[in-house]
């Protein structure tokens, strides 16, 4: 009698564990259950992979969807439809909005917002405050809190945590690994003068020079030892913060973007202006390639979008009036996947830096690898398709992207979450069916 499935993916490359192998995937009640030959089974649905990648789904553990209150840049519908067009399995959502994410009602009311409107699975960030301090080590541990971030440099609300006691504290209330933007907030204040009565964007990375990058990272390691704490230092942009963090592994994960990776100063500025302008700054080429030699000698763990989106009005302020950020969630992996095929990474390696580095980086329960018992989660892709990057391929409320008109070679061809194909050739299918993500150092063991 014949094996009978929810859905098999047939005809697949398939990235596992193992390596690339040619197999079919079974998958019953939103998990994965075979792995090999089925050509004798039935299943109500069937995915034909054939010429195609079958990827562990993309997540991204690093993107501004900006709702509430800022809902004129992004929404979380707007936002989690660009993930899963763009091949992105689940999000981890970042507390500056307005209000901040910082306690249990902030965190529910983005986690209902969500219901029958994210398209990808997802998870909040609490930010870490003066006022929340004290509280961390609870709220670290609600339903679908993905950790306690800290912002170094300068943000929205009470989110700046600069003073080195206030650091110290929150390292010590909790216990999962925190997210760090790493930018030194004493250097940024002197060096404003550079810009502050009106200068040309390609001082941007000037005024934000390595030196803040670095004497942030270098503090946040000493503190993370000091405390016992697992930090993880997000949009690492400079080759100068690769040997401290090298010589902090056991501690301390990286994030690199494909922005940082893929434009470098002043060329960007000078093509793009203010849509170039994104804290930390996008370096020279030197710091680019440093980012490269991150990813290739394993210091790099994982990739981040930090999609965070302006309205065009915004952009075009005059610099430094303008706001740091650009959109990116739907732009990850075809810009990856183009670097995969001019040879800067593998497929493998990016697996690790999407999937399975986010899975470990974080405890996430179920999600990371293509393995029996696993979410039937699954970034679909066509390594030899080429693509232009287009305006109406965007699903993004603020309507642009540094990336348009970019010409790739490789492409996102489905996006499936939990066994439901969500995105198929470029077209979203069916409804909004995302859920909180899990983490397994959060949530007891439960039956299923």
């Amino acid at each position: 009698m014949s094996e009978s499935y929810d859905l098999i993916i047939k005809g697949g490359d398939v990235v596992t564990p193992n390596g690339t192998e040619k197999i079919d995937v079974g998958v019953k009640d939103g998990r994965i259950v075979a792995l090999g030959n089925l050509d004798g089974a039935t299943s109500r649905d069937e995915y034909d992979a054939t010429g195609q990648h079958v990827l562990p789904g993309a997540i991204d553990t690093q993107v501004h969807f900006r709702e509430p209150g800022l809902e004129h840049k992004e929404d979380l519908a707007c936002g989690t439809a660009a993930a899963a067009l763009g091949g992105i399995v689940a999000i981890f959502e970042m507390p500056n909005t307005n209000p901040n994410t910082l306690g249990p009602v902030e965190l529910a009311d983005k986690l209902a917002r969500c219901e029958n409107r994210a398209w990808t699975d997802h998870a909040f960030f609490i930010g870490a405050a003066e006022e929340n301090v004290d509280e961390l080590g609870e709220l670290e541990k609600l339903p679908g809190c993905a950790g306690i971030k800290i912002f170094m440099g300068s943000s929205t609300g009470s989110l700046l945590v600069e003073e080195e006691g206030l650091l110290v504290e929150v390292l010590k209330n909790g216990t999962r690994r925190c997210p760090v933007h790493a930018e030194d907030e004493n250097r940024l204040r002197e060096r404003f003068s550079l810009v502050r009565d009106g200068a040309e964007p390609t001082m941007h990375p000037v005024w934000r020079d390595p030196e803040a990058a670095v004497l942030a990272t270098t503090r946040i390691c000493r503190l993370a030892r000091q405390t016992g704490r697992r930090v993880h230092v997000l949009h690492v942009t400079s080759k100068d913060e690769m040997p401290i963090l090298a010589a902090n592994k056991d501690l301390v994960t990286v994030e690199t973007t494909p922005q940082h990776l893929t434009l470098s100063a002043p060329g960007c500025y000078e093509e793009l202006g203010t849509f170039a302008q994104m804290n930390p700054p996008i370096r020279d080429e030197e710091h680019r390639l440093g980012l490269w030699e991150g990813i290739r000698t394993g210091i790099v763990d994982v990739l981040g979008s930090d999609h965070a989106p302006h309205t065009l009005e915004e952009k075009q302020k005059p610099y430094p009036a303008s706001p740091s950020g650009m959109p990116g969630v739907q732009t990850l992996m075809p810009l990856m996947l183009d670097h995969v095929n001019k040879g800067n990474l593998s497929l493998e390696r990016l697996v690790d830096l999407t999937a399975s580095g986010p899975a470990r980086i974080y405890n996430i329960a179920g999600k990371g690898r293509i393995a029996c018992g696993f979410d039937a989660d699954f970034t679909i892709v066509d390594m030899n398709k080429e693509e232009t990057i287009s305006k109406d391929w965007l699903a993004y409320k603020c309507g642009w992207s540094p990336f348009e008109g970019v010409t790739v070679k490789g492409w996102p061809m489905a996006t499936i979450i939990r066994g439901t194909v969500v995105m198929k050739d470029g077209e979203l299918i069916g409804d909004p069916q995302g859920k909180p993500v899990r983490f397994t150092d959060t949530e007891p063991a439960k039956n299923s």
